[in-house]
């Protein structure tokens, strides 16, 4: 008999894939129980499938209400990085001529745990803090708080984009070597570089993630 786990995964393969092609369509709520006998299953199954798809950012836990689909807006993502470039270069900027080594080895520490847990494919909720936590010891330097509180605040509105960016765009390995250049150009103090290295990181992977669901509203 198929274990638990093996039944989630099959669920939340199966959903995922029913979620990306339009079947159900923003704002739709997944209800457990009908999910369960859709399935087959009991609804343990069902309810680590849809925490797993909340984790990659196409399902979200209301409170009272239960789980529904994630509503994908492209207008709205493109919106959030706009705003994430004209911050983020702003804060990078400033940070650079203020990195210590000890900044540069925090972030490079970062950058190795982020780099490992994107390899071993596990930990998927725990990517996007990762990658926030790299672009934040190379920010922090600049010493603009209210800056970095609205970064923050992008970036937790930005979390499951950037997830889905990782799983569905296939740029892993692109992501990886992006980061390791722009760590590369702070410490050698290169601030042009660094920033339009930044600005093109976050608009491809804006393009990357808008492709995603254009993709899924073809095939609806």
């Amino acid at each position: 008999m198929a274990s638990i786990k093996t039944r989630a995964q099959y669920v939340a393969d199966d959903l995922r894939k029913r979620i990306l092609s339009g079947e159900f369509t923003g704002g739709t709520q997944l209800r457990q129980d009908a999910l369960a006998a859709d399935y087959d299953v009991s609804r343990i199954p069902v309810r680590e499938a849809l925490l797993a798809l909340e984790a990659e950012g196409l399902v979200e836990f209301q409170h009272h209400r239960g789980a529904f689909t994630t509503e994908l807006s492209t207008t709205t993502i493109r919106e959030l990085f706009d705003l994430r470039v004209l911050l983020e270069r702003r804060a990078l900027e400033g940070a650079i001529p203020k990195l210590t080594p000890s900044d540069l080895d925090r972030a490079e520490q970062l950058l190795n745990r982020y780099d490992a847990a994107l390899d071993s494919g596990s930990n998927i909720d725990n990517w996007s803090e990762l990658n926030f936590a790299f672009h934040t010891a190379l920010y922090t330097p600049a010493n603009l708080p209210e800056t970095m509180a609205m970064i923050t605040h992008l970036n937790t509105k930005c979390d499951r984009y950037i997830r889905m960016q990782l799983l569905y765009t296939q740029e892993i390995q692109k992501a990886e070597r992006e980061h390791r250049d722009l760590l590369e150009f702070a410490r050698q103090g290169k601030v042009a570089e660094a920033c339009h290295l930044l600005e093109q990181h976050i608009r491809e992977a804006c393009d990357g993630i808008v492709a995603v669901f254009e993709r899924s509203l073809l095939n609806s």
